[in-house]
Protein backbone atom coordinates (compact mmCIF):
# COMPACT_ATOMS: atom_id res chain seq x y z
CA UNK A 1 0.00 0.00 0.00
CA UNK A 2 2.75 2.42 0.94
CA UNK A 3 4.66 1.51 -2.24
CA UNK A 4 1.64 2.59 -4.34
CA UNK A 5 1.35 5.96 -2.53
CA UNK A 6 5.08 6.60 -2.92
CA UNK A 7 5.03 5.83 -6.65
CA UNK A 8 2.72 8.37 -8.47
CA UNK A 9 2.79 6.37 -11.67
CA UNK A 10 0.90 3.55 -9.97
CA UNK A 11 -2.10 5.65 -8.94
CA UNK A 12 -2.12 8.37 -11.66
CA UNK A 13 -3.08 5.99 -14.46
CA UNK A 14 -6.26 4.65 -12.75
CA UNK A 15 -7.37 8.22 -11.99
CA UNK A 16 -6.88 9.30 -15.61
CA UNK A 17 -8.87 6.27 -16.80
CA UNK A 18 -11.69 7.09 -14.39
CA UNK A 19 -11.75 10.76 -15.52
CA UNK A 20 -11.87 9.74 -19.20
CA UNK A 21 -14.69 7.26 -18.57
CA UNK A 22 -16.69 9.86 -16.64
CA UNK A 23 -16.23 12.35 -19.51
CA UNK A 24 -17.28 9.82 -22.15
CA UNK A 25 -20.35 8.92 -20.14
CA UNK A 26 -21.19 12.61 -19.73
CA UNK A 27 -21.03 13.25 -23.52
CA UNK A 28 -22.85 10.01 -24.36
CA UNK A 29 -19.66 8.49 -25.80
CA UNK A 30 -19.96 10.73 -28.87
CA UNK A 31 -16.16 10.78 -29.59
CA UNK A 32 -16.10 6.95 -29.59
CA UNK A 33 -19.21 6.78 -31.76
CA UNK A 34 -17.60 9.09 -34.30
CA UNK A 35 -14.42 6.99 -34.43
CA UNK A 36 -16.29 3.76 -35.07
CA UNK A 37 -18.70 5.38 -37.56
CA UNK A 38 -21.78 5.51 -35.30
CA UNK A 39 -22.50 9.26 -35.50
CA UNK A 40 -26.09 9.82 -34.41
CA UNK A 41 -26.89 13.53 -34.93
CA UNK A 42 -27.88 15.42 -31.79
CA UNK A 43 -31.57 15.95 -31.17
CA UNK A 44 -32.92 19.11 -32.76
CA UNK A 45 -36.04 21.17 -32.34
CA UNK A 46 -39.01 19.93 -34.36
CA UNK A 47 -38.75 20.94 -38.04
CA UNK A 48 -42.11 22.69 -38.02
CA UNK A 49 -44.40 24.46 -35.57
CA UNK A 50 -47.59 22.41 -35.62
CA UNK A 51 -49.93 25.04 -34.23
CA UNK A 52 -49.08 27.64 -36.90
CA UNK A 53 -50.37 27.69 -40.47
CA UNK A 54 -48.54 29.61 -43.19
CA UNK A 55 -49.52 30.35 -46.77
CA UNK A 56 -48.92 27.50 -49.19
CA UNK A 57 -45.29 27.20 -50.14
CA UNK A 58 -43.88 28.26 -46.77
CA UNK A 59 -42.57 26.43 -43.73
CA UNK A 60 -42.49 27.78 -40.16
CA UNK A 61 -39.90 26.38 -37.75
CA UNK A 62 -38.40 27.35 -34.41
CA UNK A 63 -35.14 29.27 -34.67
CA UNK A 64 -34.80 29.88 -30.91
CA UNK A 65 -36.94 29.08 -27.87
CA UNK A 66 -36.96 29.52 -24.08
CA UNK A 67 -36.59 33.29 -24.41
CA UNK A 68 -38.25 35.75 -22.05
CA UNK A 69 -40.44 38.15 -23.96
CA UNK A 70 -38.28 38.63 -27.08
CA UNK A 71 -39.21 41.77 -29.00
CA UNK A 72 -36.97 43.58 -31.49
CA UNK A 73 -34.74 41.65 -33.91
CA UNK A 74 -31.74 43.18 -35.68
CA UNK A 75 -28.72 41.82 -37.55
CA UNK A 76 -25.19 43.11 -37.12
CA UNK A 77 -23.01 43.79 -40.20
CA UNK A 78 -21.74 40.20 -40.06
CA UNK A 79 -25.23 38.68 -39.99
CA UNK A 80 -25.48 37.82 -36.30
CA UNK A 81 -28.97 38.14 -34.84
CA UNK A 82 -29.50 40.36 -31.79
CA UNK A 83 -32.76 40.33 -29.82
CA UNK A 84 -34.01 42.58 -27.04
CA UNK A 85 -35.73 41.24 -23.93
CA UNK A 86 -37.27 44.27 -22.17
CA UNK A 87 -38.55 42.32 -19.16
CA UNK A 88 -35.10 40.88 -18.52
CA UNK A 89 -33.37 44.18 -19.21
CA UNK A 90 -30.96 42.58 -21.62
CA UNK A 91 -29.84 42.11 -25.22
CA UNK A 92 -28.98 38.66 -26.60
CA UNK A 93 -27.00 37.35 -29.55
CA UNK A 94 -28.46 34.29 -31.29
CA UNK A 95 -26.05 32.73 -33.77
CA UNK A 96 -26.56 29.87 -36.19
CA UNK A 97 -22.92 29.01 -36.89
CA UNK A 98 -23.62 25.64 -38.53
CA UNK A 99 -26.36 27.17 -40.74
CA UNK A 100 -28.93 24.48 -39.88
CA UNK A 101 -31.75 26.95 -39.28
CA UNK A 102 -31.59 26.70 -35.47
CA UNK A 103 -29.77 29.04 -33.09
CA UNK A 104 -26.78 27.34 -31.48
CA UNK A 105 -27.34 29.09 -28.16
CA UNK A 106 -27.90 32.39 -26.39
CA UNK A 107 -25.23 34.90 -25.42
CA UNK A 108 -26.05 37.94 -23.28
CA UNK A 109 -24.06 40.95 -24.44
CA UNK A 110 -25.88 43.61 -22.38
CA UNK A 111 -27.88 43.32 -19.18
CA UNK A 112 -29.08 45.46 -16.30
CA UNK A 113 -30.78 47.82 -18.75
CA UNK A 114 -34.03 49.71 -18.21
CA UNK A 115 -36.64 48.13 -20.49
CA UNK A 116 -34.46 47.91 -23.61
CA UNK A 117 -36.46 47.58 -26.82
CA UNK A 118 -35.22 49.14 -30.05
CA UNK A 119 -31.88 48.09 -31.55
CA UNK A 120 -29.90 49.20 -34.59
CA UNK A 121 -26.36 49.43 -35.93
CA UNK A 122 -24.46 52.31 -37.47
CA UNK A 123 -20.94 52.37 -38.94
CA UNK A 124 -19.11 55.69 -38.96
CA UNK A 125 -17.95 56.36 -42.53
CA UNK A 126 -14.76 58.10 -41.45
CA UNK A 127 -13.58 56.09 -38.43
CA UNK A 128 -15.19 52.77 -39.50
CA UNK A 129 -16.22 52.27 -35.86
CA UNK A 130 -19.35 50.11 -35.53
CA UNK A 131 -21.90 51.28 -32.98
CA UNK A 132 -24.83 49.43 -31.43
CA UNK A 133 -27.71 51.72 -30.49
CA UNK A 134 -30.10 50.53 -27.77
CA UNK A 135 -33.37 52.32 -27.00
CA UNK A 136 -34.26 52.06 -23.32
CA UNK A 137 -37.43 53.58 -21.96
CA UNK A 138 -35.59 56.75 -20.83
CA UNK A 139 -32.80 57.13 -23.36
CA UNK A 140 -31.06 55.95 -26.50
CA UNK A 141 -27.58 54.67 -25.65
CA UNK A 142 -24.70 54.12 -28.09
CA UNK A 143 -22.08 51.40 -27.56
CA UNK A 144 -18.88 50.69 -29.49
CA UNK A 145 -19.46 47.20 -30.89
CA UNK A 146 -16.67 44.69 -31.45
CA UNK A 147 -17.71 43.38 -34.85
CA UNK A 148 -15.04 40.69 -34.93
CA UNK A 149 -16.17 38.97 -31.72
CA UNK A 150 -19.76 40.19 -31.53
CA UNK A 151 -19.38 41.59 -28.00
CA UNK A 152 -19.26 44.91 -26.19
CA UNK A 153 -16.20 45.71 -24.11
CA UNK A 154 -16.74 45.88 -20.35
CA UNK A 155 -15.82 49.55 -20.16
CA UNK A 156 -18.48 50.36 -22.76
CA UNK A 157 -21.17 48.45 -20.85
CA UNK A 158 -20.91 50.79 -17.86
CA UNK A 159 -20.40 54.05 -19.75
CA UNK A 160 -22.31 54.17 -23.06
CA UNK A 161 -22.92 57.47 -24.79
CA UNK A 162 -26.40 58.88 -24.27
CA UNK A 163 -27.71 59.90 -27.70
CA UNK A 164 -31.19 61.11 -26.69
CA UNK A 165 -33.09 61.72 -23.47
CA UNK A 166 -36.62 60.35 -23.60
CA UNK A 167 -39.65 60.58 -21.30
CA UNK A 168 -39.61 57.36 -19.29
CA UNK A 169 -42.17 54.62 -18.70
CA UNK A 170 -45.87 55.49 -19.06
CA UNK A 171 -48.62 53.30 -20.45
CA UNK A 172 -46.49 52.66 -23.53
CA UNK A 173 -42.93 52.23 -22.30
CA UNK A 174 -41.25 50.73 -25.38
CA UNK A 175 -38.97 52.85 -27.54
CA UNK A 176 -38.04 51.71 -31.05
CA UNK A 177 -35.22 53.02 -33.25
CA UNK A 178 -34.04 52.58 -36.82
CA UNK A 179 -31.68 54.43 -39.12
CA UNK A 180 -33.15 55.78 -42.32
CA UNK A 181 -32.70 58.49 -44.92
CA UNK A 182 -32.97 62.21 -44.35
CA UNK A 183 -36.17 63.71 -45.76
CA UNK A 184 -35.47 67.36 -45.01
CA UNK A 185 -34.29 69.88 -47.57
CA UNK A 186 -33.95 72.74 -45.10
CA UNK A 187 -32.52 72.89 -41.59
CA UNK A 188 -35.12 72.55 -38.84
CA UNK A 189 -34.06 75.92 -37.44
CA UNK A 190 -32.11 78.07 -39.91
CA UNK A 191 -28.53 78.47 -38.78
CA UNK A 192 -28.83 76.06 -35.86
CA UNK A 193 -27.27 72.61 -36.21
CA UNK A 194 -27.81 73.06 -39.93
CA UNK A 195 -25.46 70.31 -41.10
CA UNK A 196 -26.63 67.89 -38.38
CA UNK A 197 -30.32 68.29 -39.16
CA UNK A 198 -29.54 67.65 -42.83
CA UNK A 199 -27.31 64.62 -42.21
CA UNK A 200 -27.67 61.90 -44.85
CA UNK A 201 -28.61 59.28 -42.23
CA UNK A 202 -31.07 59.96 -39.44
CA UNK A 203 -31.91 57.97 -36.34
CA UNK A 204 -35.70 57.76 -36.00
CA UNK A 205 -37.17 57.08 -32.55
CA UNK A 206 -40.77 56.12 -31.78
CA UNK A 207 -42.18 57.03 -28.37
CA UNK A 208 -45.72 56.02 -27.43
CA UNK A 209 -48.24 57.95 -25.36
CA UNK A 210 -48.26 57.91 -21.57
CA UNK A 211 -51.99 57.19 -21.47
CA UNK A 212 -54.93 55.82 -23.43
CA UNK A 213 -56.15 59.28 -24.39
CA UNK A 214 -54.94 62.58 -22.93
CA UNK A 215 -53.10 65.79 -23.72
CA UNK A 216 -49.40 65.09 -23.29
CA UNK A 217 -47.21 67.70 -21.62
CA UNK A 218 -44.26 67.06 -23.94
CA UNK A 219 -43.77 66.84 -27.70
CA UNK A 220 -41.54 63.83 -27.15
CA UNK A 221 -44.53 61.52 -26.50
CA UNK A 222 -47.00 60.06 -29.02
CA UNK A 223 -44.47 60.91 -31.68
CA UNK A 224 -41.68 59.77 -33.93
CA UNK A 225 -38.52 61.75 -33.21
CA UNK A 226 -35.34 62.18 -35.20
CA UNK A 227 -31.68 62.68 -34.40
CA UNK A 228 -28.37 62.59 -36.20
CA UNK A 229 -26.08 59.57 -35.53
CA UNK A 230 -24.00 61.50 -32.99
CA UNK A 231 -27.02 62.70 -31.02
CA UNK A 232 -26.25 66.39 -31.33
CA UNK A 233 -29.98 67.20 -31.45
CA UNK A 234 -33.40 65.61 -30.99
CA UNK A 235 -36.45 66.91 -32.83
CA UNK A 236 -40.03 65.90 -33.53
CA UNK A 237 -40.47 64.30 -36.93
CA UNK A 238 -44.22 63.54 -36.65
CA UNK A 239 -46.82 63.74 -33.89
CA UNK A 240 -50.30 62.56 -33.03
CA UNK A 241 -49.19 58.91 -33.16
CA UNK A 242 -50.62 57.19 -30.10
CA UNK A 243 -48.33 54.18 -30.20
CA UNK A 244 -46.32 53.61 -33.37
CA UNK A 245 -44.22 50.86 -31.86
CA UNK A 246 -42.68 49.72 -35.16
CA UNK A 247 -41.74 51.36 -38.44
CA UNK A 248 -39.68 50.52 -41.51
CA UNK A 249 -38.71 51.92 -44.90
CA UNK A 250 -40.14 51.03 -48.31
CA UNK A 251 -37.45 49.35 -50.46
CA UNK A 252 -38.29 51.44 -53.55
CA UNK A 253 -39.78 54.75 -52.42
CA UNK A 254 -37.68 54.83 -49.20
CA UNK A 255 -40.70 56.29 -47.40
CA UNK A 256 -41.14 55.64 -43.68
CA UNK A 257 -44.10 53.35 -42.93
CA UNK A 258 -45.35 52.91 -39.36
CA UNK A 259 -48.05 50.96 -37.59
CA UNK A 260 -50.17 52.73 -34.97
CA UNK A 261 -52.57 51.42 -32.34
CA UNK A 262 -55.87 53.19 -31.75
CA UNK A 263 -57.22 54.00 -28.30
CA UNK A 264 -59.37 51.76 -26.11
CA UNK A 265 -62.88 52.14 -24.66
CA UNK A 266 -64.73 53.07 -27.85
CA UNK A 267 -66.20 49.61 -28.40
CA UNK A 268 -65.17 46.57 -30.38
CA UNK A 269 -64.98 48.28 -33.79
CA UNK A 270 -63.56 51.72 -33.06
CA UNK A 271 -61.17 53.29 -33.65
CA UNK A 272 -59.34 51.53 -36.48
CA UNK A 273 -55.70 50.68 -36.01
CA UNK A 274 -53.51 52.21 -38.68
CA UNK A 275 -50.60 51.99 -41.05
CA UNK A 276 -49.26 55.43 -41.91
CA UNK A 277 -46.73 56.78 -44.36
CA UNK A 278 -44.84 59.33 -42.29
CA UNK A 279 -43.65 62.23 -44.41
CA UNK A 280 -41.68 65.28 -43.39
CA UNK A 281 -43.63 68.48 -42.78
CA UNK A 282 -43.58 71.22 -45.40
CA UNK A 283 -44.02 74.99 -45.07
CA UNK A 284 -47.79 74.47 -45.19
CA UNK A 285 -47.76 72.50 -41.93
CA UNK A 286 -48.01 75.18 -39.29
CA UNK A 287 -47.28 72.83 -36.37
CA UNK A 288 -43.74 72.09 -37.55
CA UNK A 289 -44.50 68.40 -38.02
CA UNK A 290 -47.35 66.46 -39.58
CA UNK A 291 -50.11 65.49 -37.15
CA UNK A 292 -51.79 62.08 -37.32
CA UNK A 293 -54.81 62.81 -35.16
CA UNK A 294 -54.40 61.49 -31.64
CA UNK A 295 -55.79 62.42 -29.14
CA UNK A 296 -58.61 64.44 -30.77
CA UNK A 297 -59.04 62.48 -34.01
CA UNK A 298 -58.71 58.99 -35.40
CA UNK A 299 -58.94 57.15 -38.72
CA UNK A 300 -59.61 59.34 -41.74
CA UNK A 301 -59.98 62.67 -39.93
CA UNK A 302 -62.80 61.50 -37.62
CA UNK A 303 -63.32 63.51 -34.43
CA UNK A 304 -63.16 61.63 -31.12
CA UNK A 305 -66.31 63.05 -29.54
CA UNK A 306 -65.66 61.35 -26.22
CA UNK A 307 -62.45 63.28 -25.52
CA UNK A 308 -63.38 66.83 -24.56
CA UNK A 309 -60.93 68.41 -22.13
CA UNK A 310 -62.05 71.67 -20.53
CA UNK A 311 -58.97 73.42 -21.83
CA UNK A 312 -56.32 72.57 -24.41
CA UNK A 313 -52.94 73.77 -23.19
CA UNK A 314 -50.79 72.91 -26.20
CA UNK A 315 -51.08 75.09 -29.27
CA UNK A 316 -49.20 72.61 -31.49
CA UNK A 317 -51.96 69.96 -31.45
CA UNK A 318 -54.87 70.47 -33.87
CA UNK A 319 -58.41 69.91 -32.61
CA UNK A 320 -59.61 70.45 -36.18
CA UNK A 321 -59.41 66.99 -37.74
CA UNK A 322 -59.10 68.42 -41.26
CA UNK A 323 -55.58 69.41 -40.27
CA UNK A 324 -54.56 65.81 -39.55
CA UNK A 325 -53.16 63.07 -41.78
CA UNK A 326 -55.20 60.02 -42.78
CA UNK A 327 -53.79 56.48 -42.65
CA UNK A 328 -52.73 54.72 -45.84
CA UNK A 329 -54.32 51.51 -44.50
CA UNK A 330 -57.01 51.17 -41.83
CA UNK A 331 -56.81 47.95 -39.83
CA UNK A 332 -59.72 46.42 -37.86
CA UNK A 333 -59.83 47.86 -34.35
CA UNK A 334 -57.81 46.16 -31.60
CA UNK A 335 -55.74 44.06 -33.99
CA UNK A 336 -52.71 45.67 -32.31
CA UNK A 337 -50.34 45.93 -35.30
CA UNK A 338 -46.67 45.85 -34.41
CA UNK A 339 -43.80 44.76 -36.67
CA UNK A 340 -43.94 45.32 -40.42
CA UNK A 341 -41.62 44.31 -43.24
CA UNK A 342 -41.55 44.58 -47.03
CA UNK A 343 -40.92 41.48 -49.15
CA UNK A 344 -37.84 41.95 -51.31
CA UNK A 345 -36.44 38.55 -52.32
CA UNK A 346 -36.38 36.53 -55.52
CA UNK A 347 -36.88 33.40 -53.38
CA UNK A 348 -40.41 34.57 -52.51
CA UNK A 349 -43.27 34.65 -55.05
CA UNK A 350 -42.58 37.13 -57.82
CA UNK A 351 -46.10 38.56 -57.54
CA UNK A 352 -45.45 39.31 -53.85
CA UNK A 353 -42.46 41.59 -54.38
CA UNK A 354 -42.63 44.79 -52.29
CA UNK A 355 -45.82 43.61 -50.59
CA UNK A 356 -46.16 44.44 -46.91
CA UNK A 357 -46.26 41.96 -44.01
CA UNK A 358 -47.69 43.12 -40.69
CA UNK A 359 -47.74 41.33 -37.31
CA UNK A 360 -51.01 41.61 -35.39
CA UNK A 361 -50.11 41.17 -31.73
CA UNK A 362 -53.76 40.63 -30.83
CA UNK A 363 -56.46 42.32 -28.78
CA UNK A 364 -56.55 42.62 -25.01
CA UNK A 365 -59.79 44.47 -24.42
CA UNK A 366 -62.18 43.28 -27.12
CA UNK A 367 -65.22 41.10 -26.33
CA UNK A 368 -64.13 38.66 -29.06
CA UNK A 369 -60.35 38.36 -29.56
CA UNK A 370 -58.96 39.75 -32.80
CA UNK A 371 -55.56 39.71 -34.44
CA UNK A 372 -52.97 37.10 -33.41
CA UNK A 373 -51.60 36.58 -36.92
CA UNK A 374 -49.32 37.91 -39.64
CA UNK A 375 -51.05 39.54 -42.60
CA UNK A 376 -49.92 40.40 -46.13
CA UNK A 377 -51.03 43.59 -47.90
CA UNK A 378 -50.73 43.86 -51.66
CA UNK A 379 -49.10 47.08 -52.85
CA UNK A 380 -48.84 48.37 -56.39
CA UNK A 381 -45.64 49.39 -58.19
CA UNK A 382 -45.90 52.88 -56.66
CA UNK A 383 -45.97 51.48 -53.14
CA UNK A 384 -49.66 52.10 -52.54
CA UNK A 385 -52.29 49.57 -51.37
CA UNK A 386 -54.24 47.82 -54.08
CA UNK A 387 -58.03 47.83 -53.95
CA UNK A 388 -58.10 44.05 -53.49
CA UNK A 389 -56.26 43.75 -50.20
CA UNK A 390 -56.33 47.31 -48.90
CA UNK A 391 -58.97 46.76 -46.22
CA UNK A 392 -58.43 43.38 -44.60
CA UNK A 393 -55.21 42.08 -46.05
CA UNK A 394 -54.63 38.37 -46.58
CA UNK A 395 -53.64 36.00 -43.78
CA UNK A 396 -50.04 34.84 -44.08
CA UNK A 397 -49.46 33.10 -40.71
CA UNK A 398 -52.30 32.10 -38.39
CA UNK A 399 -52.75 29.83 -35.37
CA UNK A 400 -51.41 32.02 -32.58
CA UNK A 401 -54.97 31.95 -31.20
CA UNK A 402 -56.91 28.68 -31.46
CA UNK A 403 -60.34 30.04 -30.62
CA UNK A 404 -59.92 29.43 -26.90
CA UNK A 405 -56.30 29.92 -25.95
CA UNK A 406 -53.47 32.24 -26.89
CA UNK A 407 -50.59 30.13 -28.15
CA UNK A 408 -48.40 33.04 -29.12
CA UNK A 409 -48.32 36.75 -30.03
CA UNK A 410 -46.20 37.89 -33.00
CA UNK A 411 -44.18 41.06 -32.49
CA UNK A 412 -41.31 41.94 -34.81
CA UNK A 413 -40.80 40.88 -38.44
CA UNK A 414 -37.27 40.95 -39.83
CA UNK A 415 -35.85 39.46 -42.99
CA UNK A 416 -32.37 37.94 -42.96
CA UNK A 417 -29.62 40.12 -44.48
CA UNK A 418 -30.03 38.33 -47.83
CA UNK A 419 -33.80 38.88 -47.68
CA UNK A 420 -34.72 35.20 -48.08
CA UNK A 421 -35.72 34.17 -44.53
CA UNK A 422 -38.32 35.92 -42.38
CA UNK A 423 -37.87 35.87 -38.61
CA UNK A 424 -40.79 36.53 -36.26
CA UNK A 425 -40.43 37.26 -32.55
CA UNK A 426 -43.13 36.02 -30.16
CA UNK A 427 -43.04 37.67 -26.73
CA UNK A 428 -45.75 35.40 -25.36
CA UNK A 429 -44.34 31.98 -26.26
CA UNK A 430 -40.71 33.13 -25.94
CA UNK A 431 -39.85 31.98 -29.46
CA UNK A 432 -38.16 33.32 -32.59
CA UNK A 433 -39.75 31.64 -35.63
CA UNK A 434 -38.03 31.05 -38.93
CA UNK A 435 -40.27 31.37 -42.01
CA UNK A 436 -38.87 30.16 -45.31
CA UNK A 437 -40.07 29.09 -48.75
CA UNK A 438 -40.38 25.29 -48.74
CA UNK A 439 -37.52 24.93 -51.23
CA UNK A 440 -35.15 27.00 -49.11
Amino acid sequence: MFKILKNPRLWTVPIVIIVVLVYLFWVDFQPVKKIIGYNVPPQKLPPAVDFLNASEGFNVSVFAKDLNGPRVIVFDPKGRMLVSEPKEGRVLVLEDKDQDGVADGQKVILDGLRLPHGLDFYTDDQTKVVYLYVAETHQVARYVYNLKSGVIDEAQKTAPQNIANLPADGRHFTRTIEFGPNYRTQAIIPGYRESETLADQKLYISVGSSCDVCEENTWKRAAILESDPAGTYTAEFAGGLRNSVFFTFHPVTKELWATDMGRDNLGDELPPDEINIIKVAGPEHKFGARRFGWPFCYGSQVADKTFKPDKVERIDIPTDCSQTESPIIKIPAHSAPLGLAFIDSDKWPEEWQNHLLVAYHGSLNRSEPRGYKVVRFELDKNGLPSEVLAKEGEDFITGFYDGKNTLGRPVDLKFSPDGDILYVSDDSAGIIYRVAPTDN
